[in-house]
């Protein structure tokens, strides 16, 4: 993708400017006061375990297959003790669940060795971890320990983009210009609003421009007109 991704051919809108922005979170805040990630987890790890697992997968898969799992191992001396083996069978409906679960298992090990069994709150920490990179941090950093980052996702680099916010030709581009531009007392929660609002209503084919909450602010130029 590149910075021009979710335009028409045209030249891209600039990005909105300061008080629009405070103004776009506003209304994102206002219409969701307590947003929440689809996964669902217990705690810290079995939180970091699901993302790990929702590589290349939905949330809705991602859930399905890890009720059962963490009903029997959420934490990680009970994930080793199941066994890759066992994992993989829980997690086979997933993508890649033949790496995910050796990853799983590993994380775990390492978590035990070098952390005693807890998940690090330090992103160099994290990041080093089997099947972990800078979004799976930045997620567990943000959703279980309140850390003000925001993990771009598909979802959150098309919204960027579109709108747009921090237009970036990569994700690490707009995640370092959503961190810097998100007015403060929204950026906890950003990562969420972007995502959801991405998901659900700015979508990939066909954006829902008639029902979005923050259509009169967005620059895009492809708007698409409601249902007859």
């Amino acid at each position: 993708m590149t910075a021009r991704a979710g335009t028409s051919g045209a030249t891209p809108p600039e990005p909105v400017d300061a008080a629009t922005l405070r103004e776009i979170f506003s209304r994102l805040s206002a219409a969701n006061p307590e947003p929440r990630s689809d996964l669902e987890y217990l705690n810290p790890y079995t939180l970091l375990v699901a993302v790990v697992l929702s590589a290349q997968a939905t949330d809705k898969s991602v859930n399905i297959a890890t009720a059962p799992l963490f009903a029997r191992a959420d934490n990680p001396a009970a994930m080793l003790a199941l066994g890759e083996e066992t994992v993989r069978h829980h997690i086979r409906t997933i993508g890649l669940f033949n790496t995910k679960a050796k990853n799983v298992i590993a994380l775990s090990r390492i978590l035990i060795e070098e952390h005693g069994g807890e998940v690090p709150r330090a992103r160099a920490h994290l990041e080093v971890l089997p099947g972990v990179g800078k979004k799976t941090a930045s997620v567990v950093l943000n959703v279980a320990f309140g850390e003000p980052t925001i993990a771009v996702d598909t979802h959150i680099f098309r919204v960027s983009n579109r709108v747009p916010l921090a237009p970036g030709s990569t994700t690490d581009k707009v995640q370092a210009g959503l961190e810097a531009i998100v007015p403060e007392p929204y950026r906890l929660n950003a990562h969420h609003w972007l995502i959801l609002h991405g998901r659900y209503v700015c979508k990939a084919r066909k954006p829902e421009c008639w029902r979005c909450p923050i259509v009169d602010l967005c620059r895009y130029p492809d708007k698409t007109p409601g249902p007859a």
